[in-house]
């Protein structure tokens, strides 16, 4: 499998999972496994909005790109992200835009007065 990502600015998140030729997109499945050798799936038949352009099978291997959200001034590993190659099964660890990560708000004490 070849995982391309296409960095795009947005404030939403993306987790992909991989067992096999199956891809789980934020928790919708899709599995490739069907898909021949040569073949082509416009990104449009598949009814995800994190695909961002066709899935093919070359070389006995899925093709496929995924959108990759950043936020307003990404890192370079996210602005300019390298391919995925033969990721193993198991949840895909993709470039990260730490200003997307949301930091948990921390309570002040209550000021209590007796």
């Amino acid at each position: 499998m070849r995982i391309n990502l296409s960095p795009q600015r947005r404030d939403d998140a993306i987790e992909v999972s991989k067992a096999g030729d199956i891809l789980t997109i934020n928790g919708a499945p899709f599995d490739f496994s069907s898909l021949p050798e040569g073949a082509t799936i416009l990104a449009g038949d598949v009814p995800c909005e994190w695909i961002a352009g066709p899935i093919e099978r070359v070389g006995g291997k899925l093709h496929i790109t995924l959108i990759l959200p950043h936020g307003p001034n990404p890192p370079l590993a996210v602005a300019f992200p390298q391919p995925i190659v033969d990721p193993a099964d198991g949840v895909i660890h993709l470039p990260a835009d730490p200003s997307l990560v949301e930091e948990p708000i921390e309570e002040e004490p209550a000021n209590v007065d007796g």
